[in-house]
């Protein structure tokens, strides 16, 4: 049977994508934490500054040990080509350094959380910038009201959206700006690179899928079937057909969990605990590689688990919250953008045949209120081809074992100063830090130089001349609770 791997798509934490670990920030040279000095009698008035930006309005300040964190919303067209169809307010936050630093910008693709607090990208720490979070349009918190027209929910209006931003901040922030973004995050970064090439001096991409509609493409399904040993792939193989096996006790226990924790399955999305159970169970495997390592093969449940066995492995690799109206609902907005110009990867899973009872489509995961479109490949093309040809200071990073890595961007001779480097052995999760020693010193070296920062005297972080900020575990630490019950986020 073959299943499109909807559920694996939508994205979580980019920002626990991206970070190192405290042990690599320990070990590399630091700078001291505290404002430069230079700037301090700018940062004295950020707030006037910031809310005196036409269209930008400061929601609140949230005090942060070295910095100054604001919530800000920005107002925004609802199509950029047609302004007079109205305008929505876009939420973005901003982590201030100091006015002498680079800036990073950090888009995800989704949401902010409800109540966004501070963290730092790891380009962010390595440079000891600024960054600026913006939340993607429709998402939660900056959703246009359109009645159900998501016609301009797209890759070119929301590059427009970023590149209003940038416009408006850069008055204040005049240095280098350097995008960044992981899995869904890091396609963004790649797209807002394509259509506006001015903007940035340079783009670091984590773990971005190039789905590009190639005719025959199996890089997903190579990836799926590579990984691990033949043992461990059959042991997956065997819990998820288990799973399907015991489909009429785990559903019942499905219905359990989320009458316990407030969670429904309207008509709307899954629509039924039956339909959410083989949802997860086929995209196991996914999410398995996509964060799991061949060590994890070893806790896979075997035909004698117990059904609470069973259930408490399905739900640490993949998450039963996830396949509730109450998170599909959240992640619509990028189901909508992968059934109409993203795209999304396909796996056969022959080992289920007559295991499996629906035939799910994306669709299953946009409300019913939203117009059905058609899918067009030409924005993924037109990409791929675009980044090929005429990247400029752009760095991706992909990881070795990671399905989403599978389908990855590529930069010809013709490119200026841009780079793919692949963590060999490497998940979701691949950062620069966990690239080898030499890769790790180019990839330091050039996002130094795009930043407009000195060398470290030719030797990455390793170096005597240190640029990272400290490693901060209330800023730089992954939230590994989310990460695991959301694991398939891209992202």
């Amino acid at each position: 049977m073959r299943s499109r791997l909807w559920t694996t798509l939508a994205a979580g934490l980019v920002s626990a994508c991206l970070l190192p670990s405290p042990a690599f920030a320990a070990a590399v040279p630091t700078r001291a934490a505290a404002p430069a000095a230079a700037s301090a009698a700018q940062d004295t008035d950020l707030k006037d500054r910031l809310a005196a930006i036409p269209g930008m309005a400061v929601v609140q300040e949230k005090p942060v040990a070295g910095y100054r964190f604001f919530v800000l919303t920005y107002t925004q067209p609802i199509d950029h080509d047609r302004p007079w169809r109205g305008r929505f307010q876009q939420r973005l936050t901003v982590l201030h350094r100091g006015f002498d630093r680079p800036t990073v910008f950090s888009a995800s693709g989704y949401g902010l959380p409800a109540d966004p607090g501070p963290s730092r990208s790891e380009p962010t720490r390595l440079l000891d910038a600024n960054q600026v979070s913006l939340e993607y349009r429709f998402f939660h918190g900056s959703e246009p009201a359109t009645g159900g027209d998501w016609s301009t929910l797209n890759v070119r209006q929301a590059t427009a959206d970023q590149h209003a931003v940038f416009t408006a901040l850069k008055s204040l922030y005049t240095g280098r700006w350097i995008a960044t973004g992981g899995s869904k995050g890091g396609m963004n970064a790649a797209h807002y690179e394509r259509f506006h090439p001015g903007d940035m001096d340079g783009t670091v991409a984590y773990v971005a899928p190039d789905d590009a509609a190639r005719s025959g493409d199996r890089a997903y399904a190579d990836v799926i079937r590579g990984n691990g040993t033949p043992a461990c792939r059959a042991a997956l193989a065997d819990a998820q057909a288990e799973a399907l096996r015991r489909r009429t006790a785990l559903a019942a226990r499905y219905e359990q969990y989320a009458k316990d924790n407030g969670y429904t399955f309207s008509a709307e999305y899954m629509g039924s605990a039956d339909k959410a159970l083989e949802a997860l169970v086929v995209d196991t495997p996914w999410a398995f590689w996509q964060y799991g390592t061949e060590a994890d093969c070893a806790g896979v449940p075997g035909k004698d688990a117990t059904d609470q066995q069973l259930w408490d492995w399905l739900d640490g690799v993949e998450g039963f919250s996830f396949y509730t109206d109450q998170t599909l609902s959240y992640y619509a907005p990028y189901y909508y953008q992968a059934a109409t110009e993203l795209g999304a990867p396909e796996v056969a899973y022959p080992e289920l045949k007559g295991l499996l009872k629906y035939r799910l489509s994306v669709w299953d995961y946009i409300p019913d209120k939203v117009a059905e479109r058609r899918f067009d490949p030409g924005l993924t093309r037109d990409v791929d081809r675009w980044i090929h040809r005429n990247a400029r200071n752009t760095l991706f990073v992909y990881g070795g074992r990671d399905p989403w890595s599978a389908e990855r961007f590529s930069v010809s001779g013709r490119t200026r100063d841009s780079h793919v480097m692949t963590v060999a052995e490497g998940n979701h999760g691949a950062s620069i830090a966990a690239l080898d020693p030499a890769d790790r010193g180019t990839a330091t070296a050039a996002l130094l130089r795009w930043a407009g920062l000195p060398p470290a005297g030719g030797q990455g972080l390793t170096a005597a001349a240190p640029t990272p900020a400290p490693f901060d575990p209330a800023l730089d630490t992954p939230d590994r609770t989310e990460r695991h019950r959301l694991p398939g986020l891209p992202g």
